[in-house]
This record gives C-alpha cells, structure tokens and sequence, in this order.
C-alpha cells in the first residue's frame, strides 16, 4: 500500500460519486429523513423516541452505507473498471483503503448530519457527550461500508447484491437488542447475537445514552465494531480478484 495510490483511488471513487445524485441523497439524506419520520411516529410518547432513537441513529447508516457501497463496487466489477485497475500497479490494498477512505468521508458527513438533527433538532435526550454519539455513528457506518465492499464480491449484478441485505442485515436487526433485550431471548439466539457487529454498536449507543462518563463496556464495544470493520476490509482484500473470460 501506497498513500499516493490509496488517495489517488479515493479521489476518483468521489468525482464518481458527484456525477450520480441519487446515491449522494440515499447516502445523506435517509438516514435524516427515516429519523425525522421516526420522531413523529412517537410524536405522542418522546420518551419511546429517546430511548430508541439512539440505537436507530447507528443502525440506519450503516444500513444505507452498506447498501450504496456494494453497488458502487459492483458496477466498477462488471463493468470492467476493477479489471483495468487491477491489471495496473496498483495493490489490492491500495484499492480497497481508496473505496474505504472514500465512502468513510461520505460516512462522516452523514453521521454528522443524522446525529446533529437528532440532537438539536428532533431533541433526542442522552446522557453522555454528542460526541460519542457521532463516534459510533461514524464507526457504523464505517463497518457498513466494509460490509458492502466484501459481499459485492459474491454478486454478479445489483439486484443479487440487494439481495444480499436480508442476509447479512436483517438478522442483525432483529438480534442487535433494538427489539427485545438480548438476555431475554432464547440462549441460542443470545449466543448468536454476541457475535454480531450490530449488536455491539446498538450497546455502544445505549451505554451513551445512559452514562455521562466513558465506560468499559463502551469502550469495549467501540473497539468491536471498529475490529470487525477492519477484518472485514481485509476479507474484502483477499476476495478481489480479475475476471477473466
């Protein structure tokens, strides 16, 4: 890996990005609206809103960073773009850190977005500082993007790799503890949820939510997440390959 290739891959990936709209808006401004939506689907009990708007604020970028990133990177597959960029010298590496330093700017933009409206503007209440509120968010959406670029690999069009959604994040929505506490749930499904990323950042939001002071467990589960993000980018490494006829 180079830095000069690594920006270099990362710039275009953005001056791309410019030229399509659409993606820019499901990046930035869903995760926004689904919030401001959220908020007044409880409009009659703020307190329900608080005491999952946190955890929401993690899950939906990392959502919709997942489901942009694996398209983007599939139409750089099938048409061609990665083979011609793998048959110049230019790491494996290199590419992968460009795709992730690209979406992980874009990444930053829409957490501070999403989390600044929820704070200031739809007055979700936490406890402890909005800054560590941002760190997860960023940190979901970071492992997002890690996500969409390793099983973009395995799809051979856009609609296989949307397909992918409910098999990697619908089952973490549904065991991340959003719903039910996860000591509440059958063993087996507990033992499974103590696996998954998703689970650790919805901890990470609640322990922001809860406590004023950096604790343990926060720390813990910060450095879980931002673990299996980078695990997975190296996954995604070593799955990049050319295609050839």
């Amino acid at each position: 890996m180079t830095a000069t290739r690594t920006l270099a891959t990362a710039a275009r990936v953005l001056r791309q990005l410019r030229h399509d709209p659409r993606s820019i808006a499901l990046l930035i401004l869903v995760p926004c609206v689904m919030l401001f939506l959220l908020r007044y689907v409880f409009d009659g009990s703020p307190r329900t809103f608080d005491s999952i708007g946190a955890s929401l604020l993690g899950i939906f970028p990392l959502i919709t960073m997942f489901l942009v990133t694996s398209i983007a990177t599939l139409r750089e597959r099938t048409s061609g773009t990665l083979e011609r960029l793998l048959a110049m010298p230019l790491g494996k590496g290199d590419l992968i850190a460009g795709y992730a330093l690209a979406f992980g700017l874009l990444a930053v933009v829409q957490s501070a977005l999403a989390t600044g409206l929820a704070l200031w503007v739809l007055g979700l209440d936490v406890t402890g500082s909005p800054w560590l509120l941002l760190l997860v968010a960023l940190l979901d959406a970071l492992l997002g993007t890690a996500l969409g670029l390793f099983v973009s690999a395995f799809a051979a069009s856009e609609f296989q790799a949307v397909q992918f959604m409910p098999a990697v994040i619908f089952p973490q929505l549904l065991l991340c503890g959003l719903f039910a506490a996860r000591p509440t749930m059958q063993p087996v499904l507990e033992a499974v949820s103590d696996v998954l990323p998703m689970s650790y950042a919805v901890d990470g939001m609640n322990e922001v939510l809860r406590h004023t002071d950096i604790t343990g467990d926060f720390v813990r589960d910060i450095l879980i997440v931002a673990g299996c993000a980078l695990l997975v980018l190296t996954l995604g490494a070593a799955t990049l390959r050319r295609r050839t006829a």
